[in-house]
């Protein structure tokens, strides 16, 4: 039987400017779109040697990982100890050879939304692509059949209804990036809006 964590234990996780959360509130631009898992695809393109295409069955017999990650909202929540399970970034690259320009990724999702993230922050070996979460398929509104789990960013990193991963040599802002967000999302430096980024980078 595990301990409960002690009080000083959850405040050490929690970054500054977050209040933790019990609920998983849902923060979308627009509704959820509409779902067809018969035409759901998965691609991987950009700078690879050969580009991917997966239906919804064959991305799901990929092996399986599991992993308890914090949750860090901008909107300043964090929900702790969320229970993700899906397929690691690790696995998909084990499918990919990348070219030697590669150096960051743009993440393209139903909606429209993209984000953008550098590629060793990508290869990170706690970000995946989540298909559960606590136990229980993702609901639509929280991103089903597919969202991106990048834990050591903001939540606007972890984009919802993946669809593609494109593979670049240069950095192009996502949807939330261009509209006035940071664009690298640390949480524990408070990296919420773009007036904050160093002008030189």
């Amino acid at each position: 039987m595990t301990k409960p964590a002690k009080s000083e234990d959850i405040a050490a996780r929690v970054p500054p400017g977050q209040t933790v959360v019990e609920n998983f509130p849902v923060l979308s631009y627009g509704p959820a779109p509409r779902l067809n898992l018969t035409t759901w695809d998965f691609k991987v393109l950009g700078l690879v040697e050969e580009p991917i295409r997966l239906s919804y069955e064959e991305f799901r017999a990929l092996p399986q990982s599991k992993q308890v990650s914090d949750f860090h909202c901008v909107t300043t929540w964090s929900r702790l100890d969320n229970t993700w399970e899906g397929v690691s970034v690790a696995e998909i690259m084990k499918l990919v050879k990348l070219r030697k320009e590669a150096r960051f990724v743009v993440i393209h999702c139903d909606g429209g939304y993209t984000t953008n993230l550098p590629l060793s922050e990508f290869l990170d070996d706690d970000v995946m692509l989540a298909h559960r979460h606590d136990g229980a398929d993702l609901e639509l509104d929280h991103g089903f059949p597919l969202r991106l789990v990048v834990p050591k960013l903001y939540g606007w990193k972890s984009a919802k209804w993946v669809r593609g991963i494109e593979f670049a040599d240069i950095d192009r802002r996502g949807f939330w990036e261009v509209r006035g967000y940071h664009n690298h999302a640390d949480p524990w430096t408070e990296e919420r809006y773009s007036f904050q980024e160093d002008p030189e980078e």
